[in-house]
């Protein structure tokens, strides 16, 4: 009897719990109100479903590294390709694509581990699916080697512009082809050399290897190749997605990074190595190199907070920024835009663009600063550093303005930051 009236009860409990708390007249109109629910969470199943759906199908067409695995094994077992990280890759599998992280379906990033080190692997090609023997039809057979070294230093000169120490790069690409170690550079080995140096980030990456803040590359398969991985890969850890902006605030997302950021010694610590990185780019050994997306995405940072370049695809020749303004056709400066923020002016009368772009990396680095290194800085620093990151942010690009002013203001900022922590263990 006891068991038999358990449902009755539930029943009657669910009927106290849902229509008591409602007045007679409501209670009176409940089938339609019990409509107007069910419409409700239907419009709201629809809704969830549309939203699992498209980030469903975002990801499949951003994450296609399967894909790019697939294509450049087939190449290697071909004997097209070749490369120091083929091996793990194709035979062994150490080499394991574990998180997606592209941001474009053209360029395919993803976190992995190679023989138990953690890297992140890149798969530089303009169409994922479009792969075919194109991509791999130089050099040809029969090249001599001094045809290959010829190659080479044309492509890098036009890259890069006239430099003195051009052929030392040559040097460092054979170098990098020659995958056994032999002295000799096999079709495979070039033929997968070439296809690197056509990928954007490929060529800063190899001329910056030597300096401390730029990635380092770990190795290759025809055009897929690992790079380090950088234990903080932004400056700010909360990265809220495009498709959720319009209903975060704003105001919240930057408290929230604020509350997330290091201590103020720690962020000092890897502004000094960021302003580095800008010296390290302005007059190299191979040209200056122009940063053409300053955003906290590009900037990351190791385990002891030493500033590590998470990304060098957006970081173009000055040669190269040169050759994309020259004879441009514009109407606004808009128009004169390398990159994301690689900005020249337009020539109005003569409707083309100047080849001198407006602001230098230190101004865009500067301005990035601004909302990363002011809060929580100590007050006896607060308004000189204010001072020094407004200065620098109305810095131009000109050439009659950049050499003494860059390196006055950069100088001025490091040994501001540098001064208070020197003596702490936050050196």
């Amino acid at each position: 009897m006891r068991e038999r009236m358990k449902p009755r009860n539930l029943r009657r409990l669910m009927h106290l719990v849902l229509f008591c708390p409602l007045s007679k007249g409501l209670q009176s109109r409940l089938p339609a109100v019990k409509v107007k629910y069910l419409v409700v969470a239907w419009l709201g199943v629809l809704v969830a479903s549309w939203v699992i759906y498209v980030q469903y199908s975002s990801y499949s067409e951003l994450c296609r590294g399967h894909v790019c695995t697939m294509l450049i094994c087939e190449h290697y077992r071909r004997g097209i390709i070749s490369g120091s990280v083929c091996k793990s890759l194709c035979e062994e599998k150490t080499l394991t694509l574990q998180r997606c992280l592209s941001t474009s379906p053209t360029n395919q990033v993803y976190s992995a581990v190679w023989k138990e080190k953690a890297v992140i692997v890149k798969c530089g090609i303009e169409d994922a699916l479009g792969i075919d023997g194109s991509l791999y039809d130089k050099p040809t057979r029969g090249t001599s080697m001094d045809e290959f070294r010829e190659m080479l230093h044309t492509f890098l000169k036009d890259g890069l512009g006239e430099q003195a120490s051009l052929s030392s790069l040559v040097s460092r690409v054979v170098t990098l082809a020659d995958v056994n170690s032999d002295g000799k550079v096999s079709l495979a080995e070039a033929k997968s050399v070439w296809a690197l140096l056509q990928i954007d980030e490929f060529v800063p990456m190899l001329a910056l290897q030597d300096k401390e803040h730029a990635p380092r590359l770990l190795g290759f398969c025809g055009h897929l190749y690992a790079t380090e991985r950088v234990a903080n890969a932004a400056l700010f850890r909360l990265d809220v997605p495009p498709w959720l902006q319009p209903l975060v605030p704003e105001a919240l997302s930057s408290a929230l990074n604020r509350w997330l950021a290091p201590a103020w010694p720690r962020r000092a610590r890897i502004t000094i190595g960021l302003l580095e990185f800008v010296e390290e780019v302005f007059h190299g050994a191979y040209g200056s190199f122009y940063m053409c997306d300053a955003s906290p995405s590009r900037v990351g940072y190791n385990a002891n907070y030493d500033c590590k370049m998470a990304d060098l695809g957006s970081v173009a020749s000055e040669a190269a920024v040169r050759a994309f303004l020259r004879g441009r056709t514009c109407q606004t400066n808009a128009d004169c835009t390398f990159g994301r923020d690689c900005t020249a002016t337009c020539d109005r009368l003569a409707r083309q663009c100047n080849t001198e772009v407006v602001q230098p990396n230190l101004a865009k680095v500067c301005a990035l600063l601004r909302d990363f290194l002011l809060f929580g800085a100590p007050a006896d620093l607060l308004d000189d550093l204010d001072k020094q990151l407004r200065t620098c942010v109305t810095l131009s690009g000109l050439a009659s303005q950049m050499e003494v002013h860059h390196s006055l203001v950069l100088n001025n900022l490091k040994t501001l930051l540098w001064k208070k922590i020197s003596d702490t263990k936050y050196s």
